[in-house]
């Protein structure tokens, strides 16, 4: 049977929101459609930390303390972004585990784009989740090269006032995840995540 993009992408979103719902009594879906988008070559300029804490308030419903610190420890360490994501994801783990996500790609000169993210997480770690999320991302030279895979340890790095910051590298681009949401994650695993610009079942 052919590819059939929108069917994938229908069913992913519907499977996605089942376990986020099961996981955190329902997460709305990203009210943001695929917008139109400028070059793929353009570098996109950087946001001040401020522009994203005001945009990830409106995103995650409330002002929260715990956000602002979160973004300003980021911006201590890697300086301005030059895109974000806002988007939610599911997640499960026993041992090895699965992640599966989506939203949309905002920069302030290249355009928006809607985007999926996907991968395998294997370590010490048990349990599932369903939570909004937020990924800053720094050092992009144009949109088309965010889609491969980056590699990082999760689990560990920064955790505050409910908001939890990772980071994965590769290629001098560094994605730093910002993810609030309940459910029961144990341990460390280490993984990657592979960004698309379609939906795709395949994590690796």
């Amino acid at each position: 049977m052919p590819h059939d993009p929108i069917r994938t992408a229908t069913t992913r979103r519907a499977a996605l929101l089942g376990l986020s719902a099961g996981l955190s009594g329902g997460l709305l879906a990203s009210a943001v459609p695929a917008l139109a988008y400028q070059d793929d070559g353009v570098r996109p300029d950087s946001f001040r930390a401020s522009e994203v804490v005001e945009n990830g308030h409106r995103f995650f419903g409330s002002v929260s303390r715990g956000l602002a610190l979160t973004v300003e420890e980021a911006t201590r360490r890697w300086g301005e972004p030059n895109g974000y994501i806002l988007g939610q994801e599911a997640s499960g783990a026993i041992v090895g585990g699965l992640r599966f996500g989506e939203g949309t790609l905002y920069t302030r000169n290249a355009g928006q784009r809607r985007i999926y993210w996907q991968g395998p997480t294997l370590g010490f770690d048990v349990g599932g989740d369903g939570a909004r999320t937020m990924m800053l991302v720094y050092n992009l030279p144009a949109v088309r090269d965010l889609y491969r895979r980056f590699g990082g340890v999760d689990g560990s790095a920064y955790f505050i006032g409910g908001f939890g910051m990772t980071a994965v590298t590769d290629g001098g681009i560094i994605v730093v995840p910002i993810r609030s949401g309940v459910g029961a994650r144990l341990g460390i695993n280490v993984g990657y995540l592979k960004f698309t610009g379609r939906p795709t079942w395949n994590p690796f």
